[in-house]
């Protein structure tokens, strides 16, 4: 999540170290924050792997600073990331909004559709966060106010992005 989020920050605008740990933490961070122990090594194995690369450039008050870009090769493995994400991606909640962030630069709109119909499908499946056998539990099933409460937070938000995925579909339809 953290390397498929560096490189679509850097697809976006060439950054300094800082200002992209800032941005990965405001789109992750929540959920995982960004350690510099944790940015700089993967940073360092990004651009050995050539995926990015770093310019010096002279601070305007300070030391100079390193400026880091995507490479061709880190613009590729963004790309084919985004076309096929693996399942992960799919139905974890906030791996899916990371791919959600950068799915505009996937150029091709039936590529876009593709994965967003995979979100699709994973959805519409049967789901809860407590069975009885192999019966899902619905908010109705509990007197418990917090579980209800979890239920239908839940079922608002998938209900919200059932209703954008299709829409979106339908617009990358016509675009195709």
């Amino acid at each position: 999540m953290l390397e498929l989020a560096i490189l679509g920050f850097l697809q976006d605008e060439r950054l300094h170290g800082y200002d992209l740990r800032k941005r990965v933490a405001a789109l992750t961070g929540h959920v995982r924050p960004i350690a510099d122990g944790t940015l700089y090594p993967l940073l360092k194995r990004m651009e050995a792997a050539g995926l990015l690369s770093r310019e010096l450039q002279p601070g305007q008050v300070a030391a100079p600073r390193h400026m880091l870009s995507l490479t061709g090769a880190g613009a590729k493995v963004l790309q084919d990331r985004l076309r096929e994400p693996d399942e992960l991606f799919i139905t974890d909640e906030n791996r899916w909004f990371t791919v959600l962030a950068f799915l505009r630069h996937l150029d091709d709109p039936a590529a876009q559709a593709a994965v967003l119909r995979r979100r699709l499908h994973f959805l519409t499946q049967p789901a809860s966060f407590f069975w009885d056998g192999d019966r899902p539990l619905r908010a109705a099933d509990f007197d418990d106010a917090f579980r209800q409460g979890l239920f239908t937070i839940a079922t608002a938000t998938t209900h919200a992005e059932l209703k954008w995925l299709r829409q979106t579909l339908a617009a990358l339809e016509q675009a195709s």
